[in-house]
Order: C-alpha cells, then sequence, then structure tokens
C-alpha cells in the first residue's frame, strides 16, 4: 500500500508546483474574489464574465486538489486507528479508498498538464475524407461518430456547423462545435491523418481496402482575444445548402464559403437558415482557424504536423485503425496500442489522448501505464 501513497503524494506534488503552482493559485483567487466583490464589477459585462469564469475554474481547480488531499489524510488516519485496534476489514476498506484515489489523483495530474492559453476553451472539430471515394467517405463517417460519441460520453455538447454528405455513404466533410470545460485541451492532438485498414463492406469481392480521413481541432476564440481580419483578405462564396433542413435550404444560396487568401485557410457553414447568420458562423470558425495556426508557430510544433492541406495519405498518418485481418488501434506518436476496436470506436479515447498530452508536454511519470486503469 506504501507505493500508492507514495505515488498519490507525487501527483498532488505535480498539481501543486510546476504546471499548476500551488501559492500562485491561491494568491490568484484571492484576488479574484476581491475583485468580484466590486461594486463597479458589473459595469463592463464582457470583462464582468472573464472574470467569474476564471474564478470557477481555479476554484474548481483548488477544490479537486484539496478534496484528495483530505480523503488521503482521513484514510491515514483510519489505517493507523485501525493498526492500533486490530480491526483488519478497515484497513481493507482504507486501502480500497486509496487505490481509488489514486485514479482520481492520476486524473488530476493530467489535466494539470492542460496548462496551454486556448486549453481551456470549447473547441471546433473538422474531419474530411481522403482519397477513395464512398470508402473515405465512410471512414470519414465513422470518424465522425467516434468523436461525438467521446465528446457526449465526458458531457460536452456537440453542434453541427457544416457537413457535405458522400455520394455512397458516410460524408465528404463535416465541421462540429464540442463545447464544454477543456474540450480543446483535450482534443488538440487529434490533429492529423487517421488510417484505416478493412474488409470493405462496398467491395463485392470482400477484399481489403486503406481508407484515409483527416482531423483538424481549433480553439473557440474567446471574446476577449482579438484577430484582426481585413475584408480585403477574403473571398465569401454563397452556394445551395446540402442535406436535411426542409424547402428553404433546398431553395436558397444560404451556405457561405470564406476563403482568407493570405493563409489559404477555407471554411463553411450552412447549418443556420439565413445567409447573414452562416456567415457570421464562418466568421467566427475562420478566428478559431487563424488563433490556432498562430498557437502552434508559438508551440513551435512542425508545420508539416498541423498543416491542415498536407496529404491525406501514406505517411501522415498519426493513427492506424486496423480491423482486418486482425484489431488493432495503434498511434504512431505515442505507440499507445488497443485491440478492443470496436470500443474505441465507439468514443472510448481517452488512453490515447492522454498519452498524447503527456508526451507532447515531455512528461516520463504517465509512462508506467497505458491505461488509467492500471494505476492501480
Amino acid at each position: 500500500m506504501f507505493k500508492h501513497w507514495l505515488m498519490i503524494f507525487a501527483m498532488l506534488s505535480n498539481c501543486y508546483g510546476g504546471i499548476f503552482d500551488w501559492d500562485v493559485a491561491l494568491s490568484r483567487l484571492d484576488e479574484l474574489n476581491a475583485l468580484s466583490a466590486s461594486h463597479d464589477l458589473w459595469e463592463n459585462p464582457e470583462k464582468a464574465q472573464a472574470l467569474m469564469k476564471e474564478k470557477n475554474r481555479l476554484e474548481q481547480k483548488i477544490e479537486e486538489v484539496r478534496s484528495v488531499e483530505t480523503i488521503l489524510n482521513d484514510n491515514l488516519e483510519m489505517i493507523e486507528l485501525a493498526e492500533e485496534e486490530g480491526d483488519n476489514s478497515l484497513i481493507v476498506e482504507a486501502y480500497d479508498q486509496i487505490e481509488n484515489l489514486a485514479k482520481e489523483a492520476k486524473k488530476l495530474q493530467l489535466q494539470s498538464l492542460l496548462s496551454g492559453e486556448a486549453d481551456e476553451n470549447d473547441a471546433y472539430l473538422e474531419v474530411n475524407a481522403g482519397a477513395g471515394g464512398t470508402e473515405a467517405c465512410d471512414w470519414a463517417g465513422m470518424l465522425l461518430r467516434m468523436y461525438v460519441r467521446w465528446a457526449e460520453s465526458h458531457g460536452y455538447k456537440v453542434s453541427y456547423l457544416d457537413e457535405t454528405e458522400g455520394d455512397g455513404a458516410g460524408i465528404k466533410s463535416t465541421m462540429i462545435k464540442i463545447e464544454g470545460a477543456r474540450a480543446y485541451g483535450w482534443l488538440k492532438h487529434e490533429s492529423g491523418v487517421h488510417r484505416l485498414v478493412r474488409i470493405s463492406p462496398f467491395d463485392s469481392n470482400a477484399r481489403r481496402h486503406t481508407s484515409f480521413a483527416s482531423v483538424a481541432v481549433s480553439p473557440v476564440v474567446d471574446d476577449n482575444i482579438e484577430i484582426e481580419i481585413l475584408e480585403k483578405d477574403l473571398r465569401v462564396d454563397t452556394f445551395r445548402a446540402s442535406g436535411a433542413g426542409g424547402q428553404h435550404v433546398n431553395r436558397t444560396d444560404s451556405a457561405v464559403r470564406i476563403t482568407h487568401n493570405p493563409t489559404g485557410v477555407v471554411v463553411s457553414c450552412q447549418a443556420q437558415r439565413s445567409q447573414h447568420q452562416n456567415r457570421a458562423a464562418a466568421m467566427e470558425v475562420l478566428k478559431a482557424r487563424l488563433y490556432d495556426l498562430e498557437l502552434k508557430k508559438r508551440e513551435a510544433v512542425s508545420d508539416s504536423q498541423y498543416d491542415s492541406k498536407s496529404d491525406i495519405g501514406w505517411g501522415h498518418q498519426i493513427r492506424s485503425y486496423v480491423l482486418q485481418p486482425y484489431q488493432m488501434i495503434k498511434d504512431l506518436r505515442t505507440g499507445v496500442e488497443r485491440t478492443d476496436a470496436q470500443i474505441v470506436l465507439d468514443g472510448d479515447l481517452d488512453d490515447f489522448m492522454h498519452a498524447s498530452l503527456a508526451l507532447k508536454l515531455g512528461e516520463a511519470t504517465f509512462g508506467g501505464a497505458d491505461r488509467i486503469s492500471d494505476i492501480s
């Protein structure tokens, strides 16, 4: 059991210092409490909302760490008393509590790594089918379903902004908005090309096919972040929206596509009923994409890894999903492997996200367990 105490203390120490500096956090919370009590706080509603949002998030982080510390101390006291009284049942109960606490501390340690400028933000997630016609479109649809399932299982809200259906099945492209705490932080390393190997359900000869689709993740830009976009740098095209939407969608050119000429970034939206609404939504997505490009430059990440215009094919994939002749999903960056392919495709992506996050931040403390459950 002693190893669990050491593990929890080490994890708490990581949450207290470094990425989540405990003294700085407490000092900042005192400052936010004083500011929130100011009588003129709501004279500037946007500033007040941002302040209260930061205050609530910081309070939550501090309370989470304090809760783990309290439960650990309570169980250590219980063990000490149980040993004095020779009550083995209490010792076993405390041991079980400490094992569960180790998992919670592991979770907090991972969350403490989400320290990027936009990690707390909501996220836009875009899926595009690669070359390969119906096969690739079907694979893109499977990826979309996987991420929607992941988001819903974590209590996030999902809304659809744009979608182009495949000719025979699946989707050619789609964009969704995922709203919830740390959505971008968890999803940001999912950007890249995803490769599928399977027996094609569309091949009458039941041959094995390889398909590709790309995923791009951008943070939703907060109101307090200014992104300058010049009108002269934009090309705006309108077109008739596709998919479900009723007679209005079929009769009018309400969908909007915006191209940012200096960067080549292209975004589109057709989820709203009017052209004006779709343009406003597309501009928000464009701001997010440009902001994401700037974040990547600051983080000195290889352009080729995040270039949305790179080839969606061999040599660019970040993860391989093999369904035939065996089942194996492997992340090519972290080496994490899973053989329960269907569970992963149903949205169980936490192992891959945790490993990518730890790898990107150079954290060696996560190397001992491929799955969170291995910590016990």
